[in-house]
């Protein structure tokens, strides 16, 4: 008896078309780096096509014959620029915006993909493997638009702009002085330090059963807000990767763009038990403000939030889950 085994049809994500009109474009994120577009973004453009690479995205094949070309830079914030191509040749400028690398991601699922086919933009809806949300603007969509599958799981590198990034309010606190809140708060604390940081597969039980030694155990509890670690994405339709966040910063270092001074900043905005940490790599532009924040402080921030997608991270990343699974 002889099988024939057909490959079901590829499922693209779902599509969300908009028109210019419904896009935002990328001037306020060009005003992040410069008080002079007219002068310096075309400056910028015409010397990095000197310098230019094609950026391989999932493809380990790119060619210039395609319709569109998406060249970049080997350098930690660049510019990636999108062109017409015909006959092999590049016929006239589509896009171009400015992009953070970031070596932090995470394993995500593409839910949709929020589109102007016209420019090359696109935010994806993206969910973790423990379920969270988060929507990015993708770098490399013109790489990889016509490659993205339903329900496949890929390894998405995380990065951003800051157009503000200042340290967090440390007086905004929370008094707690409900008494069942307290006692849930003290046995829970002390439950998991009883079990070097885990939580044991009975933690509710013996939550219940918990009762306080001491009058000083009930006391009303003090939460700062200011130490939180929270990632909140934009409600207007396309622009869902302009984003708010708090965290801490784990990392600094320096760099430039085009001769200006930058900071990135690795800062973990997501910080639940059982799951892989969010951590952004978050550039801004050098300023007394941002040279004042240190590792290990707690920032708050509006960011512009970023998404990459490469082939060679997929290949490292499923060799990671194959050792794990077996």
């Amino acid at each position: 008896m002889t099988i024939n085994y057909q490959y079901k049809n590829i499922q693209s994500p779902t599509k969300i078309t908009l028109s210019d009109e419904q896009s935002a474009g990328h001037a306020d994120h060009w005003r992040i780096l410069t008080d002079d577009m007219s002068q310096d973004v075309p400056e910028w453009l015409q010397k990095m096509i000197e310098k230019a690479a094609m950026p391989k995205g999932l493809n380990s094949n790119v060619s210039a014959k395609d319709s569109c070309l998406l060249l970049s830079e080997d350098q930690p914030c660049h510019i990636n620029q999108v062109l017409a191509m015909k006959d092999g040749k590049p016929e006239c400028f589509i896009n171009a915006y400015p992009c953070v690398d970031s070596p932090y991601g995470l394993t995500c699922k593409i839910e949709r993909m929020i589109v102007n086919d016209n420019t090359h933009d696109a935010v994806l809806r993206l969910r973790t493997a423990d379920g969270s949300i988060i929507y990015a603007f993708d770098q490399l969509y013109t790489a990889n638009r016509h490659l993205y599958q339903q329900d496949i799981a890929y390894y998405v590198n995380f990065s951003a702009w800051a157009h503000e990034i200042k340290l967090s309010e440390q007086d905004e606190v929370i008094m707690v002085e409900d008494q069942e809140a307290i006692r849930y708060h003290r046995a829970f604390n002390d439950i998991v330090a009883a079990n070097d940081g885990k939580m044991p597969d009975d933690l509710q039980e013996q939550i219940k059963a918990w009762q306080p030694e001491t009058k000083e155990q009930m006391a009303p509890v003090e939460i700062n807000l200011g130490h939180m670690c929270a990632y909140l994405f934009g409600d207007t339709l396309g622009q869902e990767d302009e984003a708010w966040c708090q965290g801490q910063v784990l990392g600094k270092q320096e760099t430039l763009f085009n001769g200006k001074p930058i900071i990135l900043f690795d800062v973990v905005v997501l910080r639940e038990q059982d799951a892989d940490p969010f951590v952004i790599r978050i550039g801004a532009p050098k300023t007394s403000t941002t040279a004042a924040i240190q590792v290990h402080d707690y920032v708050q921030a509006n960011i512009w939030l970023q998404a990459a997608i490469y082939k060679e991270n997929q290949k490292s990343q499923a060799s990671a889950q194959q050792s794990k699974a077996s």
